[in-house]
């Protein structure tokens, strides 16, 4: 199979640190609404191409790497801490002067797009949360491993750090994933700068940072919805549940059958035509 790619990037500058940004626009028609996506780990806008191209047959779609992952990897010792992300990501929503946009967000991304939302004072029109990471328990036992030894690990020889990546992005998938996106999705990561990015993301991120996040979920002030791979490796569907419980009702939780964690990938047109629906009902709130 072939993977899409995105555009190529336009680069802004956040408080001296450079992010990759992308845009997807509806072709001959006025945009029903704008929809900011949200990557988490070890992902990159990349993933969400697919449905981004869905979405923006209808929407004006914005998407961006984060600071050390996808194209906004550099070999800057940057901090690339939750707390941090949801101030770039607060940020970046100002710099594409957005009126309270549509937020779909996957994995750590869910965090920093909460976070924003609830700790940096961003107004949303909607929220949809993919396979979130954000309540307790979260970070597996190679998290804590890398945190412990990132220098180690960032010494790897190539062909090995190759292989962990590989095996490390395959195994969140419910079922075999397409090698053409595990290349896809490694490939950030097989530079030399990449391959210390990987490691100090892993060895930056904290239970600690999402504490704060859980403690307001009362407080979320938009529309939301959860999306979950009913087969996710890595976060049980319990977690969509116990989550929407925390968020003001009403919440509903869709379940993507026979799905792991990377429900855009494994679930393209499912999550595509939810989010459609979704978004639709939004926009008539």
């Amino acid at each position: 199979m072939t993977v899409p790619a995105l555009p190529s990037p336009t680069r802004i500058d956040v408080d001296g640190v450079e992010i990759a940004t992308y845009r997807l626009d509806p072709d001959g028609q006025s945009s029903a609404s704008n929809v900011v996506i949200c990557h988490g780990t070890p992902w990159s806008a990349a993933m969400w191409v697919p449905v981004a191209r869905i979405l923006s047959d209808q929407h004006r779609v914005f998407l961006w790497d984060m600071p050390g992952y996808g194209k906004s990897i550099s070999d800057d010792n940057l901090a690339v801490d939750l707390v941090q992300q949801r101030k770039r990501l607060a940020a970046v929503i100002d710099h594409w002067q957005l009126d309270r946009p549509n937020v779909v967000a996957h994995d750590i991304g869910g965090a920093v797009a909460l976070g924003a939302h609830l700790l940096e004072g961003c107004a949303f029109a909607s929220l949809y949360l993919v396979d979130i990471v954000t309540l307790d328990p979260w970070g597996s036992p190679f998290f804590r491993l890398v945190t412990e030894h990132e220098e180690a690990f960032a010494a790897l020889p190539p062909e090995l750090h190759t292989a962990l990546i590989r095996e490390y992005i395959a195994g969140a998938a419910g079922r075999s994933l397409d090698s053409a996106w595990v290349d896809e999705l490694a490939r950030p990561w097989r530079t030399p700068a990449g391959q210390r990015a990987f490691y100090r993301q892993i060895a930056q991120l904290s239970p600690r940072e999402t504490r704060p996040i859980v403690d307001r979920l009362a407080d979320v002030r938009c529309p939301t919805q959860i999306g979950w791979g009913d087969s996710d490796p890595w976060i049980p569907i319990d977690q969509a549940y116990e989550l929407a419980a925390a968020i003001p009702a009403p919440v509903d939780v869709v379940r993507f059958s026979a799905t792991g964690h990377l429900v855009p990938v494994e679930a393209t047109d499912a999550l595509g035509m939810d989010l459609l629906r979704w978004l639709e009902g939004a926009s008539r709130r």
